[in-house]
Formats: structure tokens, C-alpha cells, sequence
């Protein structure tokens, strides 16, 4: 609280006084709170162009919010509509992957485990094949140098089954996904994402991301139909309602996938480029763990390995044949429980490199994944997706932040009706900096001008690599939020959201963004 005397005495001390208190005054933003910035200039051009962005043409209708701490001792610097709940997009990530670090450590890593039950007897398997998850997002995804994408996965699997001494499986191969409960994605998604890539959900058994390619040929004409060619991987078992046309030349991109976990049939909608021959455009996998199945069904039976039953997926609420629900398998052929056998297990990178891929290519499938699995961790149990938030809530509140308009609904930010104030995520920011992790974490935050997906920004400016920032985009939504150094070399926190800017004004936020960029770094 700032206070000037009531009473002074008389004469030129009076106006000293006077000039002294005035000049504390305009240290106070429009939030009343006392800022501790030592560069007043910097700080008012700060304020001002906070000010002129919520008042002009971009954010008038809508709301900028900002809040900048010094993190050594959470100081507030810089605030305004700092205590407004707001759409987060996906600077929650933040959240999620600094909760993962903070609770499961740098070296964590997710085990998925190839295994059987029943008897081999003269290379017969005598029993099921299972591929059992623990919710890894990477598995097969290609993305980490030394560990296999999908097709070469499928191959290791299928050359672990033959070391084994396995020629022949007289039961199933089944893709254990029971590790999470049936609702793989958050009940406050818009259905329009869940059929496209980034929108896939998160399952107990995950394989390439969940992400599959739909490739097109465009028509002869404009408004032609565009005929799907195939899938890559290939998935007979998924039926299209093709609704997709031919585009101008040149206009990318323009189809949405409609569909649904669990179910095979999606409708596609929208255009793709004229004289285009093989246009992949990219979607989710309504049941990775069925897939999965499949995939290794087929590479088994490539490979002179035979399989007699079908492939099939195990989820809670499923009991397939062979399969009991405590992780006991019964033998297919005599019904007799047995429990299964390791062929072999397979690890998953490092969680240091896990989230910096979560957050330098901004992945809903990962930030979800981890902020689940740190989730289980606090509990010690299972939790379900709202469980899995209150759990996030309860960590971070026991550091001593202060949570009040965090309301998240995902791991993500995907969701539209999830929210939080750039208060509370300052505050995460900072405490976060108190953690054994945080070097990993500083380090997985993408760098203006440099990296990820804000390597294009502020090119040229004192700003390129000195600000790390996750930016997060979603409709009428456009975040940044990180750390930056100022120029005392002191490390700052900051979150910046505005919600609801002028319609179809996207690129011309940009130079403002960047402008905001330039004015932290200056302070």
C-alpha cells in the first residue's frame, strides 16, 4: 500500500513531497497494485500499449489481459485484467507439462509391454498375444531419434514374437488399452475437432500419435469431387462419407473429418487444392488399440507367423475372449486363467524430451498424456478427467499459488470452455521455478524468434532469443506466456491472453505481439 504523509512541514519540502508521491503514483497501474519495476519509462510504454490494444479497433470488443512477475520473489511488475478467467489455449500446456515435471521427474518414462498368457508348446502360442499401454503418447511416432516409428515398431514386435519361439498363435492379438477408462477425450471438446489429428484422444494404448493420413485426388474441375485414394496406415475397417471437393489452386488444406472415438465411419467435408494427385490430410484414430491389434496381426502374418483368431482391443467395459479384468489372461481354448508372460517392454524418451516436443510443436495428445499421468501420480489411484484436474488444482495449491479463476478443462487447452487468469499462470510459472525440473522445463519453452512455434516471431528485434514463450491459437484466442530477462538480468514470468479481438483479424495481432515482446525485454 502507498502512503503519503497527510501532514509535512512547510516551505519547499512540501512540494518535494508533493513531486515525490506523484511521481509513486504513476508507478500504480489500473489494477491498484504497486509496481516494483525500477524503469518507469519502459514501464509506461508497457501500460500504454496495453491500454491502446484493449481500447482500438483489435480488442475493443473483447478482453487483453497481462500480468509480468519477477520470479525470485513473485513480485508483481505489470497487471492488467490479470484476475479475469479467460480462454488459455494452449499456454495451459504450460501447466501440464510443468506439473509432470514437478511430479514425476525429468527421467520419467512410460512402459508399454508386449506379453502372453497361456503355453507355447512346440512354437504354438496356446493363448493371446497382448500389446498392453500405460498411456504413452509417443509410442510409434517416429518423432525421437533412437526409438522406432510405427512401421519399424511393427517389425520389432513381430521379430520379439519369433525370438520368443512362437511360429503359430492359436488365440488373438489384443491391444490392452484398459489402463484409462472408456471417455479417452474431455466432454467439453467441440465435436468438429474430434475426427482431425488434433483432436485425437488419449487412450491406454496409443500408436503413431493416433494419427493417421487420408490421401485425395483432386477432380478434373472446380467443385468436382475428390475421390479418396487411400489411408495411410492402411485401415480397411474405416468407411468415409466423402463429401470433399476440388478447390482453387493453391488454397491447401480446407477439409474437416468428422468422427468420433470408437466409431469407424467419419464423415469428410471441405476442399483440396485443384491438380493435386496424392493430398494427404491428416486425422484421428477412432480406436488406436483395435488398430494396433490389426497392425500386428498383419505384420505377424507378413512374417509367416500365424494367427487364427482376430485382432481385438481391450478396454474397461470389454471383456474379449481370453481376458479377464484383473490382468489375468484365460486361455481361449480351455478357459483356464492364466496369467501372462513378458516378451519384452518398451520405453518411451525421457519426460524431459516428451515435453519439449509438447511444447515446441504444441501436441494435445502429449499434454494431455502428461498432465494424466502426473495426475495418477499425486492420487496414487486412477482418476478420471475431471479427478485428473482437481488432482493438477490441489499440487499447485499446495505450493502456495493462488488459484482463484483457474478453471481448466483439459490438459491442453483445446477445450473452448476452460479457462484460467494470467495471475494464475504467472503464479505457476514462477513457482515452477522453485522446482528440481525447472531447468528442463525452462529448456522445453520455445525461444522468440528461434524455435518452435514462435520461431517466426520478432525476427530482428532485441526480443529474438531472449523471450521463451508458448503460444497457444484457438477460435478468437490468441496467448503467449514464458519467461523473459530483463534488463537488470533479472527473470521474469509472463502471460499475456486476448479474447475475442476483432473477427478475422489474426495476422494483424501479430506486430502488436511482437511490439509486446520488445516492451518486456525492455523493462
Amino acid at each position: 500500500m502507498l502512503i503519503c504523509p497527510a501532514q509535512a512541514p512547510t516551505g519547499r519540502s512540501i512540494l518535494s513531497i508533493l513531486i515525490a508521491c506523484s511521481f509513486l503514483l504513476r508507478l500504480i497501474p489500473a489494477s491498484g497494485q504497486v509496481q516494483l519495476s525500477p524503469d518507469s519509462v519502459a514501464l509506461q510504454r508497457l501500460r500504454t500499449w496495453a491500454v491502446s490494444l484493449q481500447s482500438g479497433p483489435l480488442g475493443s470488443n473483447g478482453i487483453v489481459a497481462l500480468s509480468v512477475k519477477r520470479v525470485n520473489d513473485g513480485a508483481v511488475i505489470f497487471g492488467q485484467n490479470q484476475y479475469t478467467s479467460l480462454s488459455t489455449a494452449s499456454t495451459l500446456k504450460l501447466v501440464s507439462t510443468a506439473t509432470a515435471l514437478a511430479t514425476l521427474g525429468s527421467t520419467f518414462s512410460y512402459t508399454t509391454t508386449l506379453e502372453y498368457d497361456g503355453v507355447i508348446k512346440d512354437s504354438i502360442l496356446q493363448g493371446n498375444l497382448y500389446l498392453r499401454g500405460t498411456g504413452d503418447p509417443s509410442l510409434g511416432s517416429g518423432r525421437f531419434a533412437g526409438y522406432p516409428a510405427w512401421v519399424a515398431l511393427l517389425k520389432s514386435i513381430s521379430g520379439q514374437v519369433r525370438r520368443a519361439g512362437i511360429r503359430q498363435i492359436e488365440g488373438s492379438v489384443i491391444g490392452d488399452a484398459s489402463y484409462y477408462d472408456n471417455q479417452p477425450i474431455p466432454d467439453s471438446w467441440p465435436f468438429s475437432d474430434l475426427g482431425n489429428y488434433y483432436g485425437a484422444g488419449l487412450y491406454g494404448l496409443n500408436f503413431n500419435e493416433n494419427l493417421y493420413r487420408i490421401y485425395f485426388k483432386s477432380g478434373s474441375s472446380l467443385t468436382a469431387p475428390a475421390p479418396v485414394l487411400r489411408t495411410d496406415p492402411a485401415m480397411p475397417f474405416l468407411t468415409f462419407n466423402n463429401r470433399v471437393t476440388t478447390g482453387p489452386a493453391n488454397s491447401g488444406d480446407e477439409v474437416n473429418i468428422y468422427g468420433s472415438p470408437f466409431n469407424n465411419t467419419a464423415t469428410l467435408d471441405g476442399t483440396i487444392p485443384a491438380n493435386s494427385t496424392n493430398f494427404a490430410v491428416k486425422g484421428a484414430m477412432p480406436d488406436p488399440a483395435y488398430f494396433t491389434a490389426y497392425a500386428i496381426t498383419e505384420q505377424l502374418r507378413r512374417d509367416s507367423i500365424q494367427v487364427a483368431g482376430v485382432a481385438m482391443a481391450y478396454r474397461p467395459g470389454t471383456l474379449p475372449v481370453g481376458v479377464l479384468i484383473d490382468g489375468v489372461g484365460a486361455n481361449a481354448l480351455g478357459g483356464r486363467p492364466l496369467a501372462r508372460t513378458e516378451i519384452t517392454r518398451y520405453l518411451s524418451p525421457p519426460l524431459s524430451d516428451l515435453v519439449r516436443e509438447t511444447n515446441y510443436q504444441s501436441i494435445n495428445l502429449y499434454a494431455e498424456a502428461l498432465m494424466r499421468t502426473a495426475a495418477r501420480q499425486i492420487k496414487q489411484a486412477p482418476t478420471s478427467w475431471p479427478e485428473s484436474i482437481s488432482a493438477v488444482t490441489g499440487f499447485w495449491k499446495s505450493k502456495g499459488v493462488d488459484l482463484a479463476g483457474f478453471r481448466p478443462r483439459d490438459g491442453s487447452g483445446l477445450s473452448t470452455t476452460g479457462a484460467m487468469t494470467t495471475d494464475n499462470l504467472t503464479s505457476i510459472l514462477t513457482a515452477m521455478t522453485r522446482e528440481t525440473a525447472y531447468p528442463a522445463f525452462y529448456a522445453s519453452i520455445p525461444v522468440v524468434g528461434q524455435t518452435g512455434t514462435v520461431r517466426g516471431l520478432a525476427k530482428g528485434t532485441k526480443a529474438a532469443g531472449n523471450v521463451r514463450a508458448k503460444s497457444g491459437t484457438i477460435e478468437g484466442v490468441r496467448a503467449y506466456a514464458g519467461y523473459f530477462t530483463a534488463t537488470d538480468g533479472t527473470l521474469m514470468s509472463f502471460s499475456f491472453m486476448i479474447n475475442k479481438y476483432a473477427e478475422g483479424k489474426y495476422a494483424a495481432l501479430t506486430p502488436q505481439i511482437e511490439r509486446l515482446f520488445v516492451l518486456l525485454v525492455s523493462l
